[in-house]
């Protein structure tokens, strides 16, 4: 007897301490839902879930270890009664029962459901009993159907996402490229100051807009030359003239002064 007393006795010592982590464990996380709900990310959501079942696993572990008596064949018979404040009570259910008297030790000793919920499990139990093999095989059936598409829907979900993420991080571009580009641009980086052929001198600043090669052949035409009078020298300067009032257009007179002028050696 003394035995039997013992063990029941670490029983439910090591009940006690387990009820105790799993209400920890609630408590956390209900003042997590209610104070930090706006920081609260699903992962932490799903850790606290996770600890939550792992804790209750261990407890029915606890209750179907072999060592542990059947608690439904131990009877508790309240002792003493009474109306006053008891200390010790307050301390063992942290301030939730003040006394223990003939109004709480129904609620609090109960073994059966409440009425209420009692007549709700006969009226469930009284429905399935009606229900015949086959409609209830069907309807099982339907339910898994319907579960494995919504199922089947998720996985799809989650893969869609996942390969949606992969083709938004690979990257389409080459950031050495673009930053080169960019600096060409805007600062002339990297850019060649070799002029075309065919181009003997810089523009004239008084030609804007001039095309470089008919202000190459007039800066050509700009060359003294020995024994050559001064109305060739106006007619270049005409033909210069003509040359920025029409950029883009060569005038007819060039090829005639161009021949002109290689019939005579240049000044040395």
């Amino acid at each position: 007897m003394q035995r039997e007393e013992k063990q029941l006795e670490l029983s439910l010592e090591a009940l006690i301490s387990q009820v105790a982590d799993l209400k920890n464990s609630l408590v956390g996380f209900i003042y997590k839902l209610e104070n930090e709900y706006d920081r609260l990310t699903w992962p932490s959501v799903l850790d606290s879930f996770a600890l939550l079942s792992g804790q209750l696993n261990t407890l029915n572990k606890v209750l179907k270890h072999e060592k542990t008596p059947l608690l439904r064949n131990q009877v508790i018979i309240p002792l003493v009664l009474s109306p006053d404040r008891d200390e010790e009570i307050m301390r063992q259910t942290e301030g939730r029962v003040p006394v223990f008297s003939h109004e709480v030790v129904p609620d609090h000793l109960r073994t059966k459901p409440d009425p209420e919920v009692e007549e709700q499990e006969k009226q469930l139990s009284t429905d399935a009993a009606r229900i015949g093999t086959d409609a209830a095989l069907k309807q099982i059936q339907s339910l898994n159907k319907m579960c494995s598409n919504l199922l089947e829907k998720i996985n799809k979900e989650d893969r869609e996402s996942e390969s949606g993420g992969l083709r938004q991080n690979k990257q389409t571009f080459n950031p050495a490229d673009t930053n080169a580009l960019v600096a060409a641009v805007a600062f002339g980086k990297g850019l060649s100051n070799r002029r075309p052929p065919g181009v003997s001198g810089p523009v004239q600043s008084g030609q804007p807009g001039a095309n470089p090669i008919i202000a190459g052949a007039s800066a050509m035409q700009q060359v003294q030359m020995s024994g050559a009078s001064s109305q060739p020298q106006s007619m270049l300067g005409g033909v210069q003239m003509t040359q920025a009032g029409q950029p883009g257009k060569m005038p007819s007179g060039i090829k005639t002064n161009i021949k002109s002028a290689s019939m005579h050696p240049y000044q040395r």
